[in-house]
């Protein structure tokens, strides 16, 4: 019997990317939550080897010029942004064409959730671009790719078009990879205003 035949692996300690098969471990043992489903069949859409693909729900918000400047050293004002943007549902109104360097907001189809209960393992996760809308210049997410530990209900997508051209976006495209990672501990609950939200605008 050869030296490494009966050598165990040692247990990751730290932080890891979870792969497709450890992705639906964790939604089979609640650990993680997508809403609805993405499926059992990790060998095609939407699985990656080490992501998970999301949808873009019907309802955009298109922020318009409002009568204030934005101060960073604020809280986000989420009624400000409410009433300083147009809605746009993509089943009512058709597909929305988003021209080159317009700005809107978006949200995932899917609720995503975290739980920070029980024995663990925890999990939080980072929303990422898709790279062939990517290579069209679409932006999915400004800086603000994390979702932390805790976190419950759909994600909301700040969504750019630096390309050169219009970008017709449409209901249920899938626009956004979700890449979720296990935390080396247990984490410590702290406030997020934008938990459980249900809007685009928080």
């Amino acid at each position: 019997m050869g030296q490494n035949s009966t050598r165990k692996h040692p247990r990751l300690t730290g932080c890891m990317i979870l792969s497709n098969v450890q992705i639906l471990e964790a939604l089979d043992s609640g650990r993680l939550g997508i809403d609805p489903h993405p499926g059992r069949d990790i060998s095609n859409r939407p699985y990656n080897t080490s992501a998970v693909d999301l949808r873009l729900a019907p309802n955009l918000s298109i922020p318009l010029p409002g009568p204030i400047n934005i101060r960073l050293d604020q809280k986000y004002d989420k009624a400000f942004a409410a009433r300083n943007s147009e809605r746009h549902d993509l089943i009512t109104k058709g597909p929305f064409e988003l021209e080159p360097h317009k700005f809107i907001l978006g949200r995932t189809l899917e609720s995503v959730s975290f739980p920070t209960t029980g024995e663990g393992p925890f999990y939080a996760a980072r929303i990422e671009g898709r790279s062939g809308a990517a290579r069209n210049g679409l932006l999915v997410h400004f800086t603000a790719p994390t979702i932390h530990a805790g976190f419950y209900g759909p994600i909301t997508l700040e969504i750019i078009n630096l390309g050169c051209n219009a970008i017709s976006l449409h209901a249920n495209d899938y626009i956004c990879q979700l890449i979720i990672e296990q935390l080396s501990g247990r984490p410590e609950d702290a406030p997020n205003q934008f938990r459980g939200q249900k809007e685009p605008t928080g």
